[in-house]
């Protein structure tokens, strides 16, 4: 398991190789990178910030529901400000089969959107948006 807030760029290779064992036949991996335009909205740059220990703390309670049923978690975001093409999170689950890993891949990163505190500030052409859109 591995559960980090970064101001430092995301490693997805190393982070994909960690969650490679024998005991797993299937790893599932979400990456979140900063787009160019969210509907019609065209993105400059985002900020996220946090509470680096509040953040982590909900991110290991998230990761404890995946890592009861027998499973391997890495949980990354990256914080401060994002250029376009800039990966802000890496979510991956290693499991027995590739259902469970695509469903609790799906559920993490759900829920780190719903319950951990990161805030994400974008920059648009136009205006400055706490939140951005429903995404």
């Amino acid at each position: 398991m591995k559960i980090e807030i970064t101001h430092e760029p995301i490693d997805t290779e190393a982070l994909t190789q960690s969650l490679i064992h024998n005991e797993y036949g299937g790893v599932d991996i979400f990456i979140g990178n900063i787009r160019q335009f969210t509907d019609d909205i065209e993105t400059e740059k985002i900020e996220y910030t946090t509470y680096k220990k509040m953040a982590e703390k909900e991110m290991h309670k998230l990761a404890d529901v995946v890592l009861a049923k027998g499973m391997d978690v890495v949980m990354v975001h990256r914080v401060g400000e994002l250029q376009l093409g800039d990966i802000a999170v890496f979510i991956g689950v290693a499991a027995p089969h590739r259902a469970e890993a695509f469903e609790n891949c799906q559920f993490l990163i759900d829920e780190l959107k719903h319950t951990v505190p990161i805030w994400k500030k974008e920059y648009d052409r136009d205006k400055i948006r706490w939140g951005g859109l429903e995404d």
